[in-house]
């Protein structure tokens, strides 16, 4: 019978990766396909910035990126985000970001924070802060981060919000996997 042969069993729509791996973004391809991610969501999906996010920031952070696998192979940058030091001890996260097909893989938003705040432990963070848009806040406090004070950035409300560093462990230079859950709901 062909492999192709016509049969009652469906066919998924859409391919979604078994794994996903998280790491620096340490290539110039690697950070412009976070730059290209982010302009999607923050220029083009949220309209926050009219045709760049970039900023001073990008020419002195380190880019983390999930990316999607295919045969155990990194196939497409699906999430990012960046992180910075910008006093000894003092390390910002910013622009979280994941593409919205990935939105529903249950950990790769969680798994880039993980990642961001244990990154940053690693290299003697004694406090870890972002400003994070107000939706967000639920996700944000399961994962251990207090609200500290209310403001609104480019025109939309934002947290800023601290880790508690010591629910991290450090990370130093090691990939993390995400095996995502699957539903069966259609």
């Amino acid at each position: 019978m062909p492999l192709l042969a016509l049969s009652d069993i469906p066919l998924p729509l859409h391919f979604i990766p078994g794994e996903y791996r998280l790491s620096h973004a340490a290539t110039a391809w690697e950070r412009a396909d976070c730059h290209r991610l982010r302009r999607q969501i923050f220029c083009e999906e949220q309209k926050i910035f009219t045709t760049d996010d970039r900023d001073a920031i990008d020419d002195v952070c380190i880019h983390l990126a999930a990316w999607s696998c295919m045969f155990g192979h990194t196939d497409e940058i699906v999430g990012t985000v960046r992180i910075h030091e910008p006093s000894p001890g003092l390390w910002w996260g910013s622009r979280l970001a994941v593409a919205r097909p990935f939105r529903r893989i249950g950990g790769l938003g969680p798994a880039l924070i993980r990642l961001a705040v244990g990154t940053a432990r690693a290299a003697g963070a004694q406090s870890f802060l972002a400003h994070v848009q107000a939706q967000n806040r639920a996700l944000f406090e399961s994962l251990n981060w207090q609200t500290l004070d209310e403001k609104t950035i480019h025109g939309r409300p934002h947290l800023l919000m601290q880790a508690d560093l010591a629910a991290y462990e450090p990370i130093s230079g090691t990939a993390l996997r995400v095996l995502p859950a699957l539903s069966t709901a259609r």
